[in-house]
């Protein structure tokens, strides 16, 4: 059960830099128009696209990243939580 959880850990790291290096390529024009970008895309929009749906962007400024970091930091709090339980 340990490893299981450990690696769901570690996917949601990852994940979560994978977000980041996806919300700062949008700062650098045509970032997100390379294979990288583009990869990155496929695997970043299915996840923040509920979350930009439920909350409109202030202005300029998408916030829904944030809560998208939020979820995946409550998922992973879970994880570990229910790992203490368990063992």
């Amino acid at each position: 059960m340990y490893f299981v959880i450990s690696l769901l850990q570690q996917l949601i790291q990852i994940y979560s830099w994978a977000l980041i290096i996806y919300i700062l390529m949008s700062w650098f024009p045509n970032a997100r128009d390379t294979s990288v970008g583009r990869f990155l895309a496929r695997i970043c929009e299915p996840y923040l696209e509920p979350f930009r749906k439920i909350i409109p962007p202030i202005g300029m400024i998408d916030i829904s990243p944030i809560v998208a970091f939020l979820v995946l930091n409550f998922a992973q709090r879970g994880l570990v939580s229910v790992y203490q339980m368990i063992g």
